[in-house]
């Protein structure tokens, strides 16, 4: 776990060695007011602003009005000079204003401004509390695709810190936006609440659920936070046509419960669905072959090429990767090793 420096420097934060961290916050500097709160289990949580390069007339014209993706006219995107190999610390990744960011105020329009709280460095059974740059991949994709997404019902899967379902919904209709965890869930409610101007500008609605992968039911117990009711429920199913998951192929046995969980969904589901998936390809040495291999990425590249391949009767999936050429909406570095994949899970005829 993180751990904090004495209180004459709480500023000042150190890590340990069995900790993970997010390419994205690698850089954050450690400004004074960084730190908002302690989450119930104990982490430091952190505030952090990202800058969309959009204009306040473009959000307006575009976003709340409905208006397709070709009308949003972007600010000059991030120059060589401050993105990729040989950048200044910080350089390229996702645009993090810490001087004023527990401010009452942000600065700038509220529409150029996502606030997200997340934690700076975690165990890896807590990464989704971090804010990883396959989620900010779909999101631009999100933006970028507004056709598929205008007044669409949406699911996403290990949504994390919530910040690719607070996109969604600028267009969406309702974003059903689910992980696992109390306290993580409970962060994710946050975040929704701190963008709850984005979704409404759009007349969006964000709904954090539980959904666990290793569970075939939802849950339904009203005592437990963040079940589900059946209206929910019967919403999902009727309505939903979209499925979303970024950066959550990181474990084999998680990848084999993603993939069951987007099956089990698409056989349930009222319509044809659509699935985009985010992930890096992560490269690392293993003593087990004394070579570099990226063996989660592989993985995740073999349940793909089953999931195409199943013949059950009901669905067929049509599995394409999304070429990373659409505009860049968000300051963070888009590396080559980043992905997305699209699913298409339709009817078989």
């Amino acid at each position: 776990m993180v751990q904090l420096a004495p209180a004459a420097a709480m500023d000042e934060v150190t890590f340990r060695s069995d900790t993970v961290l997010s390419d994205v916050h690698l850089y954050t500097p450690n400004h004074r007011h960084l730190m908002v709160r302690l989450n119930s289990v104990g982490q430091p949580v952190f505030l952090s602003q990202f800058k969309l390069l959009w204009s306040q007339d473009s959000w307006t014209d575009s976003g709340a009005k409905g208006g397709d993706h070709r009308d949003i006219h972007t600010k000059e995107p991030p120059s060589a000079e401050t993105s990729g190999t040989g950048s200044p610390p910080g350089s390229g990744h996702a645009q993090e204003e810490d001087d004023d960011i527990v401010g009452e105020e942000a600065q700038g329009s509220p529409h150029d401004i996502i606030r997200i709280e997340h934690t700076m460095a975690t165990p890896l059974e807590d990464v989704g509390k971090q804010v990883w740059r396959g989620a900010l991949l779909l999101a631009d994709y999100i933006l970028f695709r507004q056709d598929l997404f205008r007044g669409c019902t949406a699911l996403e899967l290990g949504a994390g810190t919530g910040f690719a379902s607070i996109i969604a919904a600028t267009m969406a209709r309702t974003v059903y936006c689910t992980d696992v965890g109390a306290d993580l869930l409970a962060m994710c409610q946050r975040n929704i609440a701190l963008n709850s101007h984005l979704a409404a500008a759009g007349g969006g609605v964000v709904k954090v659920k539980e959904l666990d992968w290793l569970k075939d039911d939802l849950c339904t117990d009203p005592e437990v936070p963040f079940s589900w009711s059946q209206e929910e429920i019967s919403d999902l199913y009727d309505h939903t046509t979209i499925l979303l998951a970024a950066e959550v192929f990181y474990d084999d046995d998680l990848t084999d419960a993603v993939f069951k969980t987007l099956s089990r969904l698409a056989h349930r589901l009222k319509n044809a669905c659509t699935a985009i998936l985010s992930v890096e390809k992560r490269l690392n040495f293993t003593l087990r072959h004394l070579d570099v291999t990226c063996e989660a990425y592989d993985h995740f590249r073999s349940c793909l090429r089953a999931l195409e391949q199943l013949r059950d009767g009901n669905l067929h999936f049509v599995v394409e990767p999304v070429e990373a050429s659409f505009p860049q909406l968000l300051v963070y570095e888009r590396i080559r090793q980043l992905e997305l994949w699209k699913i298409v899970a339709e009817p078989v005829t």
